[in-house]
C-alpha cells in the first residue's frame, strides 16, 4: 500500500492542482505574490502533511499529529479562498464554488480519518 491509495491524499492532489492553476490564470498579478502564494503552499502542505504522517505512521503519535496539520492547513487553504472571493480578486463563481466545495470535501474526509485513526 502506498500514500497515493489514500482517498484524502488523491483529493489533496486534486485541491493542490487546481489551486496552482487558478492562482496562475484567474488572479490578478499582484496577487500572484500575495495570497496566490499563501493559498498554493497551504493547499500543497496539505498533501505533503499526509504523505509526511503516512511515512510516519508506524509511529502512531507522528501520524496523528501530521494528519492534524494536514487539516489546519485545508482550513487555512479555505481561508485563503475565501478572502481571494470576498476581495474580487477571483471573481469566477463557478471556478470558487467547485474548488471551495473540494476544500470542504476534503475537510471532512479529513476528519473522518483522524476519527477512525483515534478509535484504532
Amino acid at each position: 500500500m502506498s500514500y497515493k491509495n489514500l482517498e484524502i491524499w488523491q483529493l489533496a492532489r486534486i485541491v493542490a492542482i487546481d489551486i496552482h492553476k487558478m492562482t496562475l490564470n484567474d488572479l490578478p498579478s499582484f496577487e500572484m505574490y500575495e495570497t496566490g502564494q499563501q493559498i498554493r503552499r497551504s493547499s500543497k502542505s496539505t498533501r505533503s502533511n499526509i504523505v509526511e504522517g503516512y511515512g510516519r505512521r508506524v509511529y502512531q503519535a507522528e501520524y496523528y499529529k501530521f494528519l492534524t496539520y494536514a487539516i489546519a492547513s485545508n482550513d487555512e487553504t479555505v481561508d485563503h479562498l475565501e478572502s481571494l472571493w470576498d476581495t474580487g480578486s477571483l471573481n469566477d463563481k463557478v471556478k470558487f464554488e467547485t474548488i471551495h466545495s473540494k476544500c470542504q470535501e476534503l475537510g471532512k474526509k479529513l476528519n473522518n480519518f483522524l476519527k477512525r485513526f483515534e478509535s484504532k
